[in-house]
C-alpha cells in the first residue's frame, strides 16, 4: 500500500495499479533503455505507451512505436515517439530495418501478447540488444535462438510488482 498524495487525480491513480507500472518495470527496466538506445515499442496499448512514457525517463535517441492502428500511433507520436510504423501490411521488420539503417533496435518491447509481435521483436533487436516481452501470450511462440545466442541478444519476461510506485507518484 502507498500513501496517495493529496490533491492527486483518482482516475489518473487507476493506472498506477497495473498499466504504468507493467510498461515501466517489465518493459523499460527489463529491457534495460538507457541514454542513447534506440527503443521500438511493438504494441500501441495502453501498457506500449505506459512503456512509451516512461521510456523517456532514460532519454532514448529514439522511440520508435510499432502498431496496426493509425489513431494509436497518432497518441504515440503526441506522447513521444520520434518514428511510428504501421504494421498493418506485414512489413513491420523491414520498416524499422530501414529506419535503423539496417542495424536494428538496442530495446525491442513486446506489449501485444502475440506469437506474430514476438517475432517482430526477435527480428528487429540488434546484436547486443534486450527484447522486453511484456505481453500475456496465450499461445507458444517460436523462440529463434539460432540467431538470438550469436547475437548476444538477452529475453525477458515477468510480471509487475509496482515497487516503482513511489517514483511514478512523483512523476
Amino acid at each position: 500500500l502507498y500513501l496517495v498524495p493529496k490533491g492527486v487525480d483518482e482516475e489518473a491513480l487507476v493506472m498506477l495499479s497495473d498499466i504504468l507500472p507493467t510498461g515501466f518495470e517489465v518493459g523499460v527496466l527489463k529491457g534495460a533503455v538507457k541514454p542513447g538506445d534506440t527503443v521500438a515499442i511493438v504494441g500501441g496499448g495502453p501498457v506500449g505507451l505506459a512503456a512509451l512514457l516512461t521510456a523517456q525517463f532514460y532519454s532514448p535517441a529514439e522511440l520508435i512505436m510499432v502498431d496496426l492502428d493509425d489513431n494509436r500511433l497518432a497518441v504515440a507520436k503526441k506522447l513521444g515517439a520520434t518514428k511510428t510504423v504501421n504494421s498493418g501490411d506485414g512489413k513491420a521488420v523491414e520498416k524499422v530495418m530501414a529506419l535503423t539503417n539496417g542495424k536494428g533496435v538496442d530495446v525491442a518491447i513486446e506489449a501485444v501478447g502475440l506469437p506474430a509481435t514476438f517475432d517482430v521483436c526477435q527480428e528487429i533487436v540488434a546484436a547486443g540488444g534486450h527484447v522486453a516481452n511484456v505481453g500475456v501470450h496465450g499461445k507458444s511462440v517460436s523462440l529463434k535462438l539460432e540467431k538470438l545466442w550469436i547475437h548476444n541478444v538477452t529475453i525477458t519476461t515477468g510480471l509487475v510488482d509496482t515497487n516503482t510506485t513511489p517514483m511514478l507518484l512523483k512523476n
